[in-house]
């Protein structure tokens, strides 16, 4: 099938990047191993943060002006699906519904979230093109089962709802955590850092919001955990590093390290050489970072919040905390550190659940199953 894809939060091709832009791009790449063609339909950017007066109604009437001519320039030759990948109250999707309906082909969405609660205030104009979306969607793609109650009462058929675990090719991190001595050793000389005590990890963006407030919790906790021997490595950037980096400042420089962005090879790297990785996941949807860090053999310690429940097995692959719980999250790194066999069994679990239930082979599997019918049946 000739497939337009779409992703009104955030498009593959956006400069920054993002759990959300990476998972547009697998996707993508899913698909086209599935044999499909795919094109990116367009880059508009939905989302709104609640905060401008008038941005709402100025992105519908864009959007509808956008899906206008869209449907003018697909008539010519139409693509036989349209695919919509992350919409919810703050980034509705204006322009597939009205393409799909125009063109008469399928739309199908993958990780679409619906909020009741949203239906009065900053966001209504978005919740309700949400809604409406959602409601003439032919396939719905759930990668955290929490969306699914709020949206089984929108769907005609509850088969339509169906279960894609979040996914990444796995491959590339297993092959680098058989090296992981070489690669540990020589992030050591690298960093300086002492080989010898548990190193933790953390991979986040710096910006304001849920992710400046992670790293709020993380630091009070680690805080509690100060008289164990261990060493913070932290990978990624933003326009808040430096606030993030003042809230680390109570321990001793060694014990902190803050190695900035890194590139996909590098942090491969980090992966396999952690011990554990440790993120609140405040209000997180899953947290690509904690698929990584486990497809590479790296035990978790987060926030039981949004979908991370459905990457992160508790007592499995890795300890979940109550969100935001300081003393939780504490008390869950602190099990970690004491036992290095508890750690071993854990890394050993998540390598296998990654790849038998989240490597990308099992979402072409799932994706081609639910898109053929489909293209039986429309």
């Amino acid at each position: 099938m000739r497939i337009a894809f779409y992703a009104p939060l955030k498009a593959p091709t956006h400069p920054v990047p993002s759990g959300d832009r990476r998972m547009a791009r697998m996707l993508m790449a899913a698909l086209e191993m599935a044999g499909h063609e795919v094109f990116l339909a367009c880059r508009l950017r939905s989302w709104d943060d609640g905060r401008r007066s008038g941005r709402p109604e100025r992105l519908a009437c864009l959007g509808d002006r956008m899906a206008g001519r869209l449907t003018a320039r697909l008539g010519r030759k139409p693509p036989d699906l349209w695919f919509t990948y992350h919409l919810y109250h703050k980034a509705p999707d204006y322009l597939g519904p009205a393409v799909s309906r125009a063109l008469g082909i399928p739309y199908v969405v993958a990780e679409a979230s619906f909020a009741p609660k949203r239906a009065d205030g900053p966001w209504a104009t978005g919740h309700r093109a949400a809604e409406r979306a959602i409601r003439q969607a032919d396939r719905i793609f759930v990668l955290a089962s929490v969306d699914a109650d709020c949206l089984r009462p929108l769907v005609r058929d509850p088969a339509m709802l169906v279960p894609l675990p979040p996914f990444l090719d796995t491959r590339p991190y297993a092959t680098i955590a058989e090296s992981r001595a070489t690669t540990r050793s020589a992030l050591a000389s690298r960093w300086h850092l002492d080989s010898d005590q548990p190193w933790m990890l953390t991979v986040g963006m710096m910006r304001p919001g849920d992710k400046e407030r992670s790293y709020q919790v993380l630091a009070q906790a680690l805080k509690r955990v100060a008289n164990r021997p261990w060493t913070l490595l932290v990978a990624g950037d933003g326009p808040r590093r430096q606030a993030v980096e003042a809230l680390f400042q109570c321990f001793a420089p060694e014990r902190v390290r803050f190695l900035g962005e890194q590139r996909t090879q590098a942090l491969t790297g980090l992966y396999a050489s952690a011990d554990m990785m440790v993120w609140p996941a405040i209000n997180e949807a899953y947290g690509m970072a904690l698929l990584e860090a486990q497809a590479a053999g790296v035990p978790v310690v987060a926030g039981c919040t949004g979908g991370v429940p459905d990457i992160v097995r508790d007592r499995r692959t890795g300890l979940l905390a109550p969100p935001g719980d300081v003393d939780g999250l504490a008390a869950a790194v602190a099990a970690l550190l004491d036992d290095p066999a508890r750690r071993l069994a854990f890394a050993n679990q998540a390598r296998h659940s990654m790849h038998n239930e989240h490597d990308i082979m099992v979402a072409v599997q799932r994706l081609q199953a639910a898109l053929v019918g489909l293209r039986t049946g429309h």
